[in-house]
């Protein structure tokens, strides 16, 4: 954001190498990534326990989530893209809640490119598991009089989850971003206590929001009834 200090943006100005900028952020995200994957791996017990504990459970919740919307077997297949993205996620997501630091899910660039790697995911699971005729035919409902009708307005609806997946996030962290900074630049030393509790939750929720959303989509994909 234009006039916010940055730790990285006193390395790259932000207006001289906004492209620099932005790259650095997503770096630091992948770095805290890999640490903790490391960190849960580095001595594997039985009895799990630190940061292998809390991966484990994390894990487990994402398999939980997935269970109730496309069941246990295809949320167990399913759980490395939905357990990397929303990890990937709710790291940047919260990066930005630190002062001097920014969300790299507040910029379209990064929100739009995951919501085309869910969409072109989902479609090509749905091909893959039903066949391309068996797919496409569901798009047309189980109406056969209705299908110039339904056909069109449902490839209308899957392309528009690209919009409502990407603008939804980048919507939300962005204007969380602005909340933080108005309250800093107010009253910093008071009211971004609370917010940050608020702001923490919201970085939890599109986490959350966006994880299950990818579960539902390939539910609509591979999950066809044989009567459409």
């Amino acid at each position: 954001m234009e006039g916010v200090f940055t730790y990285i943006g006193v390395i790259f100005n932000h207006h001289d190498n906004p492209q620099l900028f932005f790259v650095a952020h997503l770096v630091l995200v992948a770095i805290i990534i890999i640490m903790i994957a490391k960190a849960a791996t580095k001595s594997l017990r039985a009895v799990p326990n630190g940061t292998q504990n809390v991966m484990e459970s994390y894990l487990g919740g994402v398999i939980a989530m997935g269970k109730d919307v496309i069941g246990e077997e295809l949320a167990r297949k399913y759980l490395p893209l939905v357990a990397a993205v929303g990890m990937f996620v709710f790291v940047s997501n919260v990066i930005g809640i630190i002062p001097g630091f920014e969300s790299p899910t507040s910029n379209i660039n990064v929100t739009l490119p995951l919501a085309l790697l869910v969409f072109f995911y989902y479609n090509y699971e749905g091909i893959k598991e039903n066949g391309v005729v068996k797919y496409f035919a569901h798009f047309a409902g189980p109406v056969k009089i209705l299908a110039p009708l339904m056909f069109p307005i449902e490839i209308v609806s899957h392309i528009s989850r690209i919009i409502s997946l990407s603008f939804r996030l980048f919507g939300n962290i962005k204007g969380d971003d602005l909340f933080l900074w108005v309250l800093l630049m107010l009253v910093p030393f008071i009211a971004p206590l609370p917010a940050y509790l608020l702001l923490s939750f919201s970085a939890l929720l599109q986490t959350f929001v966006f994880m299950i959303l990818i579960y539902v989509y390939l539910a609509g994909a591979v999950a066809i009834d044989d009567d459409h």
